[in-house]
């Protein structure tokens, strides 16, 4: 099973792998994770030149304590096998393979580059249904929800409540968390719609995901806030376990903070809470 580190994913924006000035911005952008990506932001004219540019910009570094992730193209295109080929041995925190719908997908890609961390795109009905078996590869390290896809296969109209996809989002947000992955939203499509943004960034971090992927970095700081503990959660955090350890001490099995009972299992989620602002003030 894989686990979860510590490292903050509020913010995971795609960067397209054939633009040198958006490469070279992104260096400096506030967010946790960058998706490269060689696939959907890149013309078909512009493939192998982008994955040449996106190669050499990576090897020279300077994208700091951000995880670096590569979506490549589809081994169903012919352009998806070279992408995979091209990172073997780079210093990069994933690859991630769009439309995974099979167990036997990830394996492929397994086997095509050593040692990289697994993320899957999970944007297709066939995907939701076997999201636990793509899970379970014992290299997958996330799933990033391709929301759009989801909607244009399930023929969905827009709502902003994302009531016709729920089924789907979760699905994979179950298996994620049954085998400790990263579980990231979708994108919202409406980038000067910081309000909408912030509704959708809300829902997705009550539910459960662990960020947000952003098309513009103009939804950064909404997406960090949303999924950041908030000072109120950090405070209560601290109160609990202080008065559990004092409850334990004094012998007893649960102690009360606010007016609510105070169990071990609140004492876990209390300490998640404390790591996680802790690492998210380590990106700072």
């Amino acid at each position: 099973m894989s686990q979860v580190t510590n490292r903050p994913y509020r913010s995971a924006l795609y960067i397209p792998g054939s633009k040198e000035r958006a490469l070279e911005k992104a260096k400096g952008l506030a967010c946790d994770a960058i998706l490269f990506d060689l696939e959907d932001a890149v013309a078909p004219e512009e493939k192998e030149n982008a994955r040449a540019l996106l190669k050499a910009t990576l090897a020279a570094g300077g994208y700091g304590n951000r995880a670096k992730i590569v979506r490549v193209n589809g081994f169903d295109t012919q352009w998806g096998r070279d992408d995979v080929a091209a990172f073997v041995g780079m210093d990069i925190d994933g690859i991630l393979l769009p439309k995974v719908e099979s167990a036997a997908m990830v394996e492929a890609l397994a086997q095509a580059i050593p040692d990289v961390p697994l993320w899957a795109m999970m944007e297709t009905p066939l995907g939701m249904l076997n999201a636990a078996e793509i899970a379970a590869h014992p290299r997958m390290a996330g799933f990033v929800m391709g929301t759009n896809d989801l909607a244009k296969e399930l023929n969905t109209r827009f709502r902003a409540d994302r009531l016709p996809m729920m089924g789907g989002l979760h699905l994979c947000l179950i298996a994620a968390k049954a085998y400790g992955i990263v579980a990231l939203d979708g994108v919202y499509n409406a980038f000067k719609d910081e309000e909408g943004l912030k509704f959708e960034c809300d829902q997705g971090r009550d539910m459960g995901f662990d960020g947000k992927t952003l098309i513009h970095p103009a939804q950064l700081d909404v997406a960090n806030a949303a999924f950041a503990p908030s000072e109120a959660e950090i405070d209560l955090a601290k109160r609990q376990i202080e008065a559990f350890e004092a409850a334990e001490a004094a012998g007893e099995g649960v102690a009360v903070v606010d007016g609510k009972i105070v169990e071990n299992l609140h004492i876990v989620t209390a300490r998640a809470t404390l790591a996680k602002a802790d690492a998210i003030k380590s990106m700072e």
